[in-house]
């Protein structure tokens, strides 16, 4: 059993992959390198953490063999989010969770919204409750609060990527992201503070967005909802930003201790199985 005396901290969102891999038909985007699990280990011993969540990239569609491989060289240390068909049969969703398997991933940038009121859904939420997993959304700050008030229902745990992905530029204000504040209340909601450089603006407004939105997120969702990663590799920002520079970015929002240790170590522990075996 892991106590918070073996945890120094926990990156919650980060991808490993291989440019040799079969991409899928569908991405929007194609690695020119290889992100191991070796360099990411490096880099969470480099910074003062111990342990991560690793999330299947949209670009290996839902062949998840590298990321369950990766898994089962530190189980200890890591978790995993997949990508899966809504066709997956219980059984291997429950030897994947066997795996380290805590979640699923729905990216939905850049494509229209699923009805959810298809047949499967249902019963493809049920099997991701009864696992106890959570379903992380990847989706655009506008259409975000329609995506969760869907999902809201089948009583899933929500676990909202990159600040819900509001446009930097617009400001604490906009209406998407200020919805997401209300929803935040629900108790059903989590967010991951990470992928700062993912906010549509300038280096110093993307900053200056996260620092005000900080203290709205602990006021709407609670620190026990919030969780920090570092979204390594950052894909599509690879030669603007590395691993050292995100911690930069941490720092510059100026957490007490009380924040970093429920951000780092309290929230995501819980929220992806690092108390389980």
């Amino acid at each position: 059993m892991l106590d918070n005396r073996s945890i120094s901290g926990i990156d919650a969102h980060a991808h490993v992959f291989s440019q040799a891999l079969t991409l899928s038909g569908e991405r929007r985007y194609t690695p020119g390198y290889d992100a191991t699990l070796a360099d990411y280990l490096g880099h969470l011993r480099a910074h003062g953490l111990s342990h991560g969540v690793l999330v299947q990239p949209s670009f290996l569609g839902t062949d998840n063999r590298y990321l369950l491989a990766a898994l089962q060289q530190a189980p200890d240390q890591l978790r995993g989010v997949a990508v899966v068909a809504r066709d997956t049969p219980r059984d291997t969703l429950q030897a994947m969770a066997r795996s380290g398997i805590v979640g699923v991933r729905l990216n939905l940038v850049g494509r229209a919204l699923p009805d959810f009121s298809e047949h499967g859904w249902k019963a493809f939420f049920e099997h991701i409750v009864a696992l106890g997993w959570h379903v992380e959304l990847h989706r655009e700050v506008e259409a975000l609060p329609t995506l969760v008030r869907e999902l809201m229902p089948f009583g899933v745990k929500l676990v909202v990527d990159h600040f819900g992905r509001p446009d930097a530029r617009l400001g604490v204000e906009q209406r998407g992201f200020a919805q997401l504040l209300e929803l935040g209340l629900s108790g059903q909601l989590w967010l991951k503070v990470s992928g700062i450089y993912r906010l549509a603006g300038t280096p110093a407004q993307n900053l200056e967005f996260a620092c005000q939105a900080m203290p709205l997120l602990q006021q709407s969702f609670g620190l026990r909802r919030l969780v920090w990663g570092s979204d390594w590799p950052h894909t599509q920002h690879e030669t603007s930003i590395g691993y050292a520079g995100v911690i930069e970015q941490r720092q510059a929002l100026g957490w007490s201790a009380p924040v970093e240790q429920a951000l780092l170590i309290d929230t995501p522990r819980q929220l992806f199985g690092f108390h389980s075996p």
